[in-house]
């Protein structure tokens, strides 16, 4: 699962790696985005040019009654993301990348709860990610995003069972491109060549488990011996 992550990448350097052309005033970091929160992803638009812009963490299909499914809906897994409900039209139609540079994972000791954030030597990423619009009561465009989630590999293995799928610079075009792309099962061998074995271990700070902290502490790498 990829609940909780950061994007603290200066954005003229996000740009450059996602190829992209920013759609919203700024992109300020964030050290814990959360569930609900909005977070940049890339989409393709009509004319193929790469949008980075900003949407809904947990994807709300266009046939939800409220904002509140989005919640239950921030991965989609890679074995059945094509015949879910929730997600087949997108898998098809509305393939995203959703920047970031870490993810965080917990790790288990007794009671406690020990936050471990997983990231490329620093440098940004993007996740393989679906999207959605979906309108509100009032009639408001709400544009949300999932994460696409694989079994773990690597530093995660130890720590939790299933990964975000960290897609290789090479894998951004065919997985963003709709019109004469890959069918489903080039997408799947597309995404089982991700980047998960490459990924970097860092234990940080507990305060990363309450969602109001959103701050630099929080990706600083605890020394050893507090490990």
């Amino acid at each position: 699962m990829c609940a909780r992550y950061t994007m603290i990448t200066p954005t003229e350097v996000l740009v450059e790696e996602l190829e992209a052309t920013l759609t919203v005033a700024a992109l300020p970091p964030r050290y814990n985005i959360a569930p609900t929160d909005d977070a940049p992803i890339v989409v393709l638009s009509r004319e193929g040019e790469r949008r980075l812009g900003l949407a809904r963490f947990g994807l709300i299909p266009h046939w939800a009654k409220s904002a509140r499914e989005g919640v239950r809906m921030l991965n989609a897994r890679v074995e059945t993301v094509a015949e879910k409900p929730a997600f087949r039209d997108a898998f098809a139609r509305r393939r995203c990348l959703v920047a970031a540079d870490g993810f965080y994972e917990w790790e288990t000791r007794g009671k406690e709860k020990l936050p471990h954030r997983f990231h490329l030597a620093g440098r940004p990423f993007a996740f393989a990610g679906l999207w959605a619009t979906w309108r509100d009561p009032d009639g408001v465009r709400v544009v949300s995003f999932a994460i696409l989630t694989c079994p773990a590999v690597g530093a995660v293995a130890p720590i939790h069972d299933r990964m975000p799928i960290v897609l290789p610079h090479e894998a951004y075009a065919p997985w963003l491109a709709t019109e004469g792309g890959l069918d489903a099962d080039g997408l799947r061998a597309l995404l089982a060549a991700h980047l998960g074995d490459y990924l970097e271990d860092t234990r940080v700070s507990t305060r990363v488990n309450q969602v109001k902290n959103d701050d630099p502490s929080l990706v600083v790498p605890l020394p050893p011996e507090a490990c």
